[in-house]
């Protein structure tokens, strides 16, 4: 019998007692919800790193700064990316691409014995009296 009961029609004031259960205000307001926004996880696809050389260092004093950055990126993606991440006015973006270069191991050089990859770099020129510090000093 308690087979043919789970076929039997209940009454909806039955099924609505399961289903609805009291939950206090207070239980819900405790529990903080972590939000991560997808715009913040876009930033960091277009961004990878700062890129620190000497030659970095010396546009660093002139208010530009270079990062690498994903192959696939453009200015306007670049732009909204140091703004938002940084909080600074970005003024100009140029866009470098730096090739793959030969690579010589012992005896064999050429394209098909290696390759030091290749990368892409914006050097991000800022408003006037903005900076970033990349490095702590």
């Amino acid at each position: 019998m308690a087979f043919l009961d789970k076929f039997k029609k209940k009454e909806k004031s039955e099924i609505v007692k399961k289903v609805k259960k009291p939950v206090s205000k207070e239980l819900k307001q405790e529990k903080p919800k972590i939000i991560i926004k997808k715009k913040d996880l876009q930033i960091y696809k277009v961004i990878k790193e700062a890129h620190i050389t000497e030659k970095a260092g010396i546009l660093a004093e002139q208010g530009k700064y270079v990062f690498r950055i994903y192959p696939k990126a453009n200015k306007i993606e670049i732009k909204k990316a140091i703004e938002s991440l940084y909080d600074v006015k970005v003024d100009k973006v140029n866009i470098v691409h730096s090739a793959p270069k030969k690579r010589r191991l012992g005896r064999h050089q050429g394209w098909r014995h290696g390759l030091k990859k290749g990368f892409k770099k914006a050097i991000v020129s800022l408003k006037e009296g903005e900076e970033i510090e990349l490095l702590p000093k």
